[in-house]
């Protein structure tokens, strides 16, 4: 029997998520929205795909939560996207609500299940979805580190005309402008970029992966990123079916690591199919560490302004 992995949200994020999945042929896919029609359409879109693609995996449109049933891994991507005009505050409200009531659903359907979340404000959608859920926390995870890694990868390859296969980087923190590229641990075939170029190019490329999602917004002007979020979905739950124990950057819960003190945040992390299981501490600097510690701060904001809507 295939892994069954139900995604929860049919937008651009979610129907992407589960084109990535099914091409890499990681588990039968269960595709949920609201909106009536919507997701069966894309599903069977998708399934029509697969002869051509070769894959052999089921995809099935569903607006009923019984068809999640029994799910290995759920992945949350319902929400509201922010938009002209709309606060903070507004979008926290909108999105814990409709977190809340997904993984209420979850929890009945699937409670075994391993979540990731990647509605935004990230970092405190993971948060809702552990309270109300109440998994153990390796079960519990967000999908962020590994967006913001991968554009940062991506942007160093740019710079220095190289292949992007031997990139690797580290971003901490949360996913947002207070996130932390990491230059010192971030490499071109094991050779450190600090290496490799000046440190203003460096820090003019962190600068932009911190604004990575917003210069996409800006460029589309009616949406948000979807590609790259949804193979950045499909690598984890890659890592966690087939029990790779890969060390990726996702948003974990830390308490004593880092001294977060119990909140969610981007840290490397080991990938396995018991979900996470070990968060990776890094030996930070001392500006590395103070700036972790204000995108901590940031995030223990925004998980405190969800507790009105819990």
């Amino acid at each position: 029997m295939r892994p069954k992995i139900s995604i929860i949200g049919a937008g651009n994020v979610g129907a992407t998520t589960a084109h990535w999945i099914a091409s890499k042929e990681l588990g039968d896919v269960v595709l949920l929205d609201i909106v009536e029609g919507m997701p069966q359409g894309k599903a069977l879109d998708l399934l029509e795909a697969a002869p051509v693609e070769e894959f052999d995996v089921d995809v099935k449109g569903t607006n009923n939560y019984e068809d999640t049933k029994n799910s290995d891994i759920v992945v949350i991507t319902s929400g509201v996207p922010r938009k002209p005009g709309m606060s903070r505050d507004d979008l926290i409200s909108i999105n814990t609500k409709i977190v809340k009531e997904v993984t209420q659903n979850v929890v009945k359907h699937s409670p075994n299940s391993i979540i990731i979340v990647v509605t935004n404000p990230l970092d405190a959608m993971v948060f809702v979805a552990s309270k109300v859920s109440k998994f153990p926390h390796h079960r519990i995870l967000g999908m962020a580190g590994i967006l913001d890694s991968t554009r940062f990868r991506t942007f160093i390859a740019k710079e220095l005309d190289v292949s992007v296969e031997d990139v690797d980087a580290i971003v901490l923190g949360g996913h947002g402008d207070s996130m932390v590229p990491l230059p010192r641990y971030s490499t071109v075939n094991g050779i450190p970029i600090t290496e490799l170029m000046h440190h203003d190019r460096i820090n003019a490329l962190a600068e932009r992966t911190r604004k990575g999602g917003e210069e996409i917004v800006n460029l589309l002007k009616t949406g948000s990123a979807f590609y790259a979020p949804g193979a950045a979905v499909a690598e984890m739950i890659e890592a966690i079916l087939k029990d790779k124990k890969r060390i990726l950057p996702c948003a974990a819960y830390c308490n004593s690591e880092y001294d977060v003190g119990g909140y969610f945040v981007g840290v490397p992390v080991k990938l396995g199919k018991k979900g996470v299981e070990k968060v990776i501490e890094l030996k930070l600097n001392a500006d590395e560490k103070e700036a972790f510690k204000k995108s901590v701060e940031h995030v223990k904001s925004l998980v405190a302004a969800t507790e009105k809507y819990l």
